[in-house]
């Protein structure tokens, strides 16, 4: 009988073992340790349910925001925001909406460079990964860091999830807002939500209820930043700011005359297309360029 019991009691260690390894695999579990943010400056969140787990990032991009040229006010803006926040102020959530390619991501991930070296810490969370920010929230709630969470190209479609996760967070859950946590966004879109003619032509008895809807989650955001199209003279002088920057061996007219045509068979003039052609021409002339 004491046989019996004891081969019981082996087989349900084993049980509990397996089940113990399965939960492992399927319930990742949140850095404890305060320290565990000491090892990067900056970190991916993946969802994995409900929960997630923080991926360091090994190799972060630390764009200086000096290099942004012709965004200076609203640069200057997310700069003083960041510092308000950093100095433990007040400080906004922030969307920076408008034009691709005009600098928003990069003026984000600029704040990293800025100031990291005080404890800033950035969180990069996906779109699809928005459902879990209740267990985001919890897990960096108690870690004296201060994390900016970035979001990068937000917009949803009609039903898509994470939407009112998000709402939750930049303000109306019932639940306190953490005065160690910022959410920064960037999209194209200034709503983030679809909006169509239809709308007002609704067969419902207050249209503008439904449109209230679909400009409440912009709304939530302190700040909204704008971006938008570059002049060609502003194009030129990011090239040529960039051009000095790497010190290229290329006269100024003639660097001027190739980034005009590399705009116009680009089809854009931006930030974004001048770095490439800079990219570009640096390989043509032999340079290496070390700030990536």
């Amino acid at each position: 009988m004491d046989t019996d019991w004891s081969n019981l009691a082996v087989r349900l260690e084993r049980l509990l073992e397996r089940f113990e390894r399965i939960i492992d695999r399927h319930d990742p579990v949140l850095p404890r340790d305060p320290a565990f943010f000491d090892g990067a400056i900056a970190f991916r969140w993946r969802r994995s349910g409900e929960q997630g787990t923080f991926e360091p990032v090994t190799h972060p991009h630390l764009p200086d925001p000096a290099d942004l040229v012709g965004i200076d006010l609203v640069r200057e803006d997310l700069i003083r925001n960041t510092a308000q926040f950093m100095d433990g102020y007040p400080a906004n959530n922030v969307l920076l909406w408008g034009e691709r390619g005009t600098g928003k991501s990069t003026c984000v991930k600029g704040m990293l460079r800025l100031f990291a070296d005080r404890g800033l810490r950035l969180v990069e969370v996906q779109r699809d990964d928005l459902m879990s920010l209740p267990a985001l929230i919890a897990a960096l709630r108690s870690v004296p860091r201060r994390f900016i969470l970035f979001c990068d190209d937000l917009s949803f479609g009609e039903g898509e999830g994470g939407y009112r996760e998000l709402k939750a967070l930049l303000e109306g859950s019932i639940e306190a807002k953490p005065t160690n946590i910022l959410f920064y966004a960037t999209s194209n879109r200034r709503h983030l939500l679809p909006e169509r003619m239809e709308d007002n032509l609704s067969s419902e008895i207050h249209p503008e209820e439904a449109v209230s809807e679909k400009l409440s989650l912009a709304d939530r955001f302190g700040m909204a930043l704008g971006f938008y199209p570059f002049s060609q003279d502003v194009y030129l002088s990011i090239v040529e700011r960039y051009a000095e920057k790497f010190a290229l061996p290329m006269e100024r007219e003639a660097l001027r005359k190739e980034a005009h045509l590399w705009a116009m068979y680009r089809g854009s003039r931006s930030g974004r297309s001048a770095r490439q052609f800079i990219d570009d021409l640096a390989g043509r002339l032999g340079v290496r360029l070390n700030d990536r």
